[in-house]
């Protein structure tokens, strides 16, 4: 069975991948890297010492065991592929240590904070045949093939517009979202998301036609945005995010006969039953939509990628799908 270590005790890392590394059964769990001093730069004694604490209760709930420093998981002949959730501005750095290592990595989202460093990535690993896969789990949720089966039985229509709406309100200050030496920002974070689902609905034809990025007073990163989207059929999708808002999640198809409504397209955790709101006219009915297990469908499409050429090579064509709109994004909002 192939082999996976964590980079970083994170809460990412202990809420929802090791349960849905368990449930999946296709890694054995190594263990869980803490940073030394020179991979923590600035970081005091007792940073240090609540990551250890942090990375004890991995070893007491999952076992595995504690790698003293990034290096020495990423060396080990203990692990064949690295979980990475670190903070997207450290995401290029120690996945490219991983692939120098000829390590396979899922990486939390986005893969790196640029165009360049995630074709970086790509072109290492598709010489070394090292899978590379960025964890946007909805994607592979339940929920989204509902919601297409609703639209192509032309219940609603023909569909007129698409609406993506993703935010949520203030973090703690000290968050990396609004550290720009960390890869933080409304683009990198939320916006990602909105992007990722819309070229997903519209297809590979998917164009950015405007793009709009907000920044608040007292905060060093973009904080919100919105942009369009339109494919060679001419259906819009519509998209909005940001870091400042009351919480939102929604997904709107508006029709021609219809609308549709979602309460949690982008964040259904496992279990989590979503709904949709179908309107027509004066008529409103809900229906629920299908629970699931995203972030272990995501872990079991890493191990595809690994056992399976092909899938790796359309997974290589995904990541860089997605680089490219949050560049052209980058671009468009002169950010």
């Amino acid at each position: 069975m192939k082999r996976i270590g964590i980079i970083c005790p994170s809460e990412i890392a202990f809420r929802r991948f090791l349960p849905a590394l368990k449930e999946a059964g296709c890694f054995e769990y190594a263990g869980v890297a803490i940073a030394n001093k020179e991979e923590f730069a600035g970081a005091s004694d007792e940073i240090l010492a609540k990551e250890r604490s942090k990375a004890q209760s991995f070893k007491d709930n999952y076992g595995g065991k504690i790698f003293e420093g990034y290096r020495n998981l990423i060396e080990s002949e203990e692990t064949d592929a690295v979980y990475l959730p670190l903070p997207p501005g450290l995401h290029y750095k120690w996945a490219k240590a991983a692939l120098d290592a000829g390590k396979h990595i899922l990486v939390e989202k986005p893969c790196t904070t640029s165009l360049t460093d995630t074709q970086n990535l790509l072109k290492e690993a598709g010489t070394k045949y090292l899978a590379v896969h960025e964890n946007y789990m909805f994607a592979f949720h339940d929920q989204l093939k509902a919601v297409n089966a609703i639209v192509d039985s032309g219940e609603i229509g023909d569909v007129r517009l698409y609406r993506i709406s993703f935010g949520f309100p203030l973090r703690a200050q000290n968050d990396f979202r609004y550290n720009k030496d960390l890869g933080g920002g409304a683009l990198l974070d939320c916006g990602g998301y909105t992007l990722k689902y819309a070229s997903m609905l519209l297809g590979p034809t998917a164009k950015m036609t405007y793009a709009q990025s907000n920044n608040i007073v007292g905060f060093s990163v973009d904080m919100y945005g919105s942009a369009a989207l339109v494919n060679d059929r001419g259906v819009t999708a519509q998209v909005a995010f940001g870091m400042d808002h009351n919480y939102k999640c929604e997904l709107e198809v508006w029709g021609s006969k219809g609308t549709i409504y979602t309460n949690r397209i982008l964040t259904a955790p496992a279990g989590y039953v979503p709904e949709v709101v179908i309107r027509k006219g004066n008529e409103e009915e809900k229906r629920s939509l299908p629970a699931d297990d995203a972030f272990k469908k995501s872990i079991l499409h890493f191990s595809s990628c690994i056992d399976d050429q092909t899938t790796r090579k359309e997974n290589y064509q995904t990541l860089l799908r997605q680089a490219k709109l949050v560049e052209d994004f980058k671009i468009q909002a002169s950010i």
